[in-house]
């Protein structure tokens, strides 16, 4: 069985030269949980995932993203994509799960991004999400992100992530 602990810890960033404190509380898993993450520039994760109409309708839903591009099969085949498309915001929450779960992996705190999105992803296509940690300093972590399409390798999103690696465990 897994023990929550209530967690509160402090961390100083430096964003356009000016200093800030934020503070963190919330339930974590217990910290020896975290006492397998340890991140190197190079280290690498991914996942896999072909998504659904239904996944696409129940984001849209929850979102009220209702753009008929995702969701309406009729007025997506006039458009120049022939069919509907998955979310742009949907492809990049692969990304989140690969931070938070792989690598840098639990406690990770997602604190920027820059994307774009090439080309589009259609429903049922299975999509690759990858992160290799790039830099390293303090406990910031600069992750390369993409989204490729497995069977054409097309990429339909990449980019930068800027994530906030949880500290190591004292022994």
């Amino acid at each position: 069985m897994l023990k929550m602990f209530p967690v509160v810890s402090s961390h100083r960033l430096w964003w356009g030269g000016l200093q800030r404190r934020i503070c963190l509380k919330q339930p974590v898993l217990s910290r020896q949980r975290f006492q397998h993450v340890h991140v190197r520039v190079g280290d690498r994760a991914e996942l896999s995932r072909a998504f659904t109409q239904k996944d696409v309708v129940a984001f849209s839903e929850l979102t009220g993203d209702v753009n008929p591009l995702h969701v309406n099969e009729d007025f997506a085949k006039d458009t120049k994509f022939g069919k509907t498309i998955v979310h742009g915001v949907l492809i990049n929450g692969l990304i989140s799960a690969v931070l938070g779960t792989k690598m840098p992996g639990p406690g990770c705190i997602f604190l920027s991004q820059e994307i774009k999105f090439p080309a589009p992803l259609y429903v049922g296509e299975v999509v690759v999400a990858s992160a290799e940690v790039k830099r390293l300093k303090r406990s910031i972590a600069v992750i390369a992100v993409s989204c490729l399409v497995r069977e054409s390798e097309k990429t339909v999103m990449e980019g930068w992530v800027h994530v906030m690696v949880p500290e190591a465990p004292k022994p």
